[in-house]
Formats: C-alpha cells, structure tokens, sequence
C-alpha cells in the first residue's frame, strides 16, 4: 500500500464525511413524530412542529423573544451562590456537570430573570433552559427566582414564570430542597401585594418544581402535550398496580382534571397573557378602591358629631 492509498485518499474521505453530516445538522432535525423536518420551518414555526404541532424546547433567551412585546426585554442580573457547597462527586463532578452546562447555555444556571412588556403591560418573567442539567431547580434558581419576585414586588408589575424542569438539583441535596419553601415563601408575598402571578408549564414540569412554586400560580397555563406531574409514570403505574391511561400526565388530561386552567398553543401566550393580566389588574385595583372606602369610623367620634 503506497502514501497516495495510506494517507490520502482516507484523508479526502473525511473530509468530505465531516462536510456531509455538519450541512444535515444544521439543515434538518428531527421530532417525536419520526419526521425530518427543515430546520429554518421549525425556527419560523417558534420551534413547533410543523406536522405533528409538537411544542419543541427552547433556551431561555429564545422564550424571551417570543413572549415578550417587540422582542425587547432586559435580562436582570441575579445573585450567584457557591458552586459546589457540598463537593459532589458521582461518576462526574458537579463542577464539572456545571461547567459543560454553562458552556452549552452561555449562562450561569437555568434560570434568566428578565424584564419587559406584553401588550403593553410591565412584566417580569423567569424561564429554565433544560439543558442546564434538566433545568434541575438549586441554590442558584432559587436566588435567582426570589430576585424577580423581590423586582415584582419594587415595580408593583406582574411575575410570570415558564417552567421547565426535572425537579431539585440532586447534586445539592437539602439545599435544593430548601428551594422548595422559599420559592413557596415567596410566591405567598406576591399574593399578599395582589400581584398576578401566572405559571406556563413547559414540556417537562415535574418533581419539586410541581410540588411547589409552579402549581401556586394565580393562572396555571401549559403548552400542548406537556409533561406535567410530580413523581414518573413508571413509578406511579408500579405503586398503584393499574395500568394508567396513554394520555396520563399530558397538558390535556391535567386540565381535564382539574390541575391546571388553560392549555395555549406558543404562538398564543402573548396575547392570551396579555388578556388575563388586564382583567387581574383592574380586579386589583377595583379590590383596592372598595377597602379604601371602607374604613370603619370610631362611634364615639360619630356620637360626637
């Protein structure tokens, strides 16, 4: 075998292998629905199928500009705890998980604060990027979710939050879990102000993320087909020893149930959420106004007129 045969011809072979696969990428993908389908049609489509309507995930930013009026928001910046508070190790490192996260996201966890309008109406909202270790809920999300209440609350302006997420972060044990309460803790302060507080649930929304902030909205919305529940439906079907319906734990079946209000299709939320926060509103200042005249008068200073 000659240099030409040895070193050559494998070396134009690759290259024209590495070319091929790297124009599919970035041309095609696929969905549930076993079709390939272009990728430019999914993006102008806000990456839902375009044959199936399957609602596909989206990074953080990528919500943001669908939600948001005029695709303008300013991302808040929020607090950032220790990374590895408690030197987790299993066959990777936490740190290392952290670092690849950060480096597919280009962000420091899964959750972004930002801020901005919709229809017109001064908003702050929260997303998770699921490829931020399954959008797993830590220390980190926890800040950064109580620094957008803190902001709703400053502003007197409506919090919204899209869901999307495995549940607490297993990596930081109790601390994650402390998360749960807080988060809950928080909410609880938004209600106390009278200020709308609407969850989206993404495709996932399970584990302690379910368990508490995400199922304490004023409105509880969901995109089409979402996975939307606390424990899997493996685990579920072996506790109960019953064969659980092919729709259990989709957006339709919880609504059916009574778990959640409205199921909206992405395209939709803007307007549907505008809507709603015009009606809460003018509720809360309508509920504001009655209590204001309201106030009770001491008799004797009534006997005295």
């Amino acid at each position: 075998m000659n240099w030409i045969t040895k070193f050559i011809k494998p070396k134009i072979k690759s290259l024209f292998e590495k070319k091929s696969s790297t124009v599919n990428e970035n041309l095609w993908t696929t969905c549930g629905c076993k079709n390939l389908i272009y990728k430019e049609d999914l993006l102008t489509n806000l990456k839902c199928c375009p044959k199936c309507g399957a609602h596909h995930k989206l990074s953080c930013k990528e919500r943001f500009e669908i939600f948001f009026d005029n695709k303008e928001f300013e991302l808040i910046e929020t607090p950032l705890p220790n990374d590895d508070p408690l030197s987790f190790e299993d066959n990777k490192k936490y740190t290392d998980r952290l670092k690849a996260a950060r480096k597919i996201t280009n962000q420091n966890d899964a959750v972004l604060i930002a801020k901005g309008k919709v229809k017109n109406i001064e908003v702050v909202v929260g997303a998770q990027d699921f490829r931020f270790i399954g959008g797993s809920f830590g220390a980190a999300s926890g800040e950064a979710f109580i620094a957008g209440v803190q902001h709703s609350i400053e502003n007197n302006c409506p919090f919204i939050f899209y869901s999307c997420s495995g549940g607490q972060r297993m990596m930081e044990s109790s601390i994650a879990l402390m998360q749960m309460s807080r988060t809950a803790l928080a909410v609880n302060e938004l209600k106390k102000k009278r200020i709308p507080y609407i969850v989206i649930l993404t495709n996932p929304t399970t584990g302690g993320v379910t368990a508490s902030w995400a199922m304490l909205g004023d409105i509880l919305i969901a995109e089409p087909k979402a996975t939307i529940g606390f424990a899997g439906r493996r685990v579920i079907q072996d506790t109960v020893r019953e064969t659980l319906p092919e729709e259990f734990q989709t957006a339709e079946y919880v609504k059916d149930h009574g778990g959640i209000d409205l199921v909206v299709e992405r395209k939709y939320l803007n307007s549907t959420i505008g809507t709603l926060l015009n009606v809460l509103l003018k509720k809360a200042e309508a509920q504001d106004k009655k209590e204001s005249t309201n106030v009770t008068v001491d008799p004797t200073l009534q006997s005295a007129s």
